[in-house]
């Protein structure tokens, strides 16, 4: 993987804006997924730990700063996550080690009993302090984990840098743990109080947000309204509106919102190969 597809030169100034941007949003559909974005967030936040002089070359006007990151996933676990690091050159076993990355895991325990956590406990073995689970679907119990989690990056001192949160599917708890709207949105808001930037995604697709039937879909689609009018730039993944080919996977809008009057506006496509690269492109390039 090349440092052009390790992170696209036409993402770079919103990547690298994502680190003071407040809050934005990724939005995707079924068969256009964000995890190749997320990836790529994580990279350029962490490209100060990685040390690595072609990858700082590809991103322009990076910020000054050590940057702490927190990855909370209701949608992926650890091992998801770690694999896809090392295939762009981020060992994120390391930098949680180091103390510039930490994980929650949403997904693996979230409803688990407390023999089956145990159980999974036994078979991770050591090592794997950096990494926390949430056991408990309930908000609040959600909001104390994350809070003690930032903490926790952040070392609890004034001096130890920014620190970026992301937030990947958190919507799951809509579905999931019988929460409205409103009070994931009230949690969320107490979160972005103690960082510096909120990278959230969420789901889409088009009965989610274009036609709400049920309570869920009308539940879901005023969350995802409410985070785009709140955030600084909305980055929306989709399929292509004539159908499939074999050399694009899909479309990515970018769109400013309230907050984001410097944001370029722009459409572009993409590509993802094999090796996790990807390639970012304008229409008829």
């Amino acid at each position: 993987m090349t440092s052009k597809t390790r992170i696209p030169s036409l993402l770079a100034p919103y990547l690298t804006a994502s680190q003071s941007a407040g809050l934005i949003l990724v939005t995707s559909v079924l068969g256009a997924s964000v995890n190749w974005l997320v990836l790529r967030f994580l990279l350029v936040a962490l490209l100060p730990f990685i040390g690595s002089a072609e990858s700082r070359e590809a991103v322009v006007d990076s910020k000054d700063g050590n940057i702490n990151v927190l990855l909370v996933s209701f949608l992926r676990d650890w091992e998801f996550w770690r694999d896809g690091g090392r295939r762009m050159g981020l060992d994120l076993t390391r930098l949680a080690k180091e103390g510039s990355f930490a994980f929650v895991d949403g997904l693996s325990n979230l409803f688990g009993e407390d023999g089956s956590d145990r159980r999974r406990d036994r078979e991770r073995g050591q090592g794997q302090a950096h990494e926390t689970l949430l056991k408990d679907a309930k908000l609040a119990a959600v909001e104390k984990s994350l809070l003690a989690a930032i903490d926790g990056i952040a070392g609890g001192k004034a001096d130890s840098g920014r620190t970026m949160l992301v937030l990947d599917g958190i919507d799951f708890l809509l579905a999931a743990a019988d929460i409205d709207s409103q009070s994931l949105t009230e949690m969320l808001a107490q979160l972005c109080m103690h960082v510096d930037s909120t990278v959230i995604t969420a789901s889409a697709d088009y009965p989610l947000t274009q036609s709400p039937s049920t309570s869920l879909e009308t539940n879901h689609t005023a969350f995802v309204t409410g985070l785009a009018h709140q955030a600084t730039f909305v980055m929306g993944l989709r399929l292509l509106d004539t159908g499939t080919a074999k050399d694009i996977s899909g479309v990515l809008r970018i769109t400013r919102g309230p907050e984001g009057d410097s944001v370029e506006e722009k459409e572009v496509l993409y590509y993802v190969g094999g090796d996790g690269g990807v390639r970012v492109f304008e229409r008829g390039s």
